[in-house]
């Protein structure tokens, strides 16, 4: 565990931290070569359980005795940067009262139809941007029991560091991975679609029809011009939440929440 202090902030190592965008860390020309960044030892933890690769830790050197010295422990032989408060705060651009910052390697992403493959319920992210929406989506879908997420190539990445934190590491519980449309594919798999959206032919997310369909691929679309009207078109079902007081819809995050909860039967929060 060789601890390294650092004077500053071109320090060789620690551009990940700091130099690096979330699109240059995510490189898409090599993708097996991305890294991203997880924070807090909670967040970290869950990662380290879940099979992902840590490269390097910042933090300062108070928590390296203290509240990181479990992740310390447990992830070898890596380099642990440490450094003043005044200077991590300048590298990173906010006070690590988390503790810990880590670079860990990113995943080799599954094939779409294999992940589906023996899913029950699945969540279709279509065209979601927002970071803290795509953190709370996965963090309902881990806790409310999908079985799978996938996200068509306009929406957030879900390893931004933003959107892991508001996840609270829910986004390495789930399988994930990306889909190009059309989505329809996923009716080859053998999931019934249902589109979460506003229109004449809405059923409500009650229906008994659509509760007992032993597998759902659940799709939500942004809050803004929310799904393409051929993704609706397309669907088996299109699905609204009754409302009350004239409210006509809710944040994707909170409709996520309610959409997984009562088409949870079948899923593996029922198992």
């Amino acid at each position: 565990m060789p601890v390294i202090e650092i004077k500053s902030l071109s320090h060789p190592g620690v551009e990940p931290y700091a130099l690096l965008t979330e699109a240059q860390l995510r490189n898409r020309l090599h993708p097996d070569e991305g890294l991203f960044i997880a924070e807090s030892p909670k967040v970290i933890d869950v990662a380290l359980r879940a099979g992902y690769q840590p490269l390097s830790l910042l933090c300062e050197e108070r928590h390296i005795t203290g509240d990181a010295a479990d992740i310390i422990a447990r992830c070898g032989d890596i380099p642990i940067y440490t450094g003043e408060r005044q200077l991590l705060s300048a590298l990173t651009g906010y006070t690590l009262t988390r503790g810990v910052l880590c670079a860990m390697r990113r995943p080799q992403l599954p094939d779409a139809e294999a992940i589906c493959r023996d899913a029950k319920r699945v969540v279709v992210i279509d065209g979601v941007v927002d970071t803290t929406n795509i953190g709370a989506i996965f963090r309902s879908a881990a806790a409310l029991g999908i079985d799978a997420v996938l996200l068509t190539p306009t929406s957030c990445d879900p390893l931004n560091r933003r959107a892991v934190r508001v996840s609270m590491g829910s986004v390495f519980l789930v399988p994930w991975t990306w889909i190009k449309p059309p989505l329809t594919r996923l009716k080859e798999w053998g999931l019934k679609t249902a589109a979460m959206a506003l229109t004449l032919r809405s059923v409500p997310l009650d229906h008994p029809a659509l509760c007992n369909e032993p597998r759902l691929a659940i799709i939500m679309g942004t809050e803004g011009d929310g799904l393409a009207q051929q993704t609706i078109a397309d669907a088996d079902y299109v699905v609204r939440i009754p409302m009350a007081h004239g409210v006509d819809s809710l944040n994707v995050a909170a409709a996520s929440a309610v959409a997984f909860w009562q088409l949870r039967r079948g899923s593996a929060a029922e198992e």
